[in-house]
């Protein structure tokens, strides 16, 4: 059942969406300086960054960020002045020092705030399109 949750929400891929300070409210500490929202659903989000925007050495030195699931955090988008909480359901490497983890909103965020947001955030190209014009 839990598979099948995971994607009742339509996916939208996005323009990369810049995210400062991934922090865990569980241990109220900074747990990346950056990174990028990629991809956007109604339940939730998946977010890429990389190595060196980990702060804590010991996530840093590991390939897995297995550590980091079911964690309470926040982060913030400066391009939209939003804070944005929820908990990381995945976290993996994507090889080169990349990794992607995912973001369960809130239960205490409401469906359709959450539909206003996805469908604020822009698709690959769209501020492309919008510059040439």
């Amino acid at each position: 059942m839990k598979n099948a949750e995971r994607r009742i929400a339509q996916r939208k891929s996005v323009d990369p969406i810049e995210v400062a300070e991934l922090t865990s409210l569980q241990h109220y500490k900074v747990l990346a300086r950056a990174g990028q929202i990629i991809d956007a659903s109604t339940s939730g989000l998946l977010m890429s960054l990389t190595r060196k925007d980990l702060i804590p050495k010991e996530l840093r030195d590991n390939l897995s960020l297995k550590e980091l699931l079911g964690q309470h955090v926040v982060m913030y988008l400066p391009q939209m002045n939003l804070d944005l909480d929820g908990t990381i359901t995945r976290a993996d490497h994507v090889g080169r020092g990349v990794f992607e983890i995912g973001i369960r909103f809130s239960d205490d965020v409401p469906l359709y705030w959450r539909e206003c947001l996805v469908d604020l955030l822009p698709e690959p190209g769209e501020f492309a399109e919008e510059e040439t014009e």
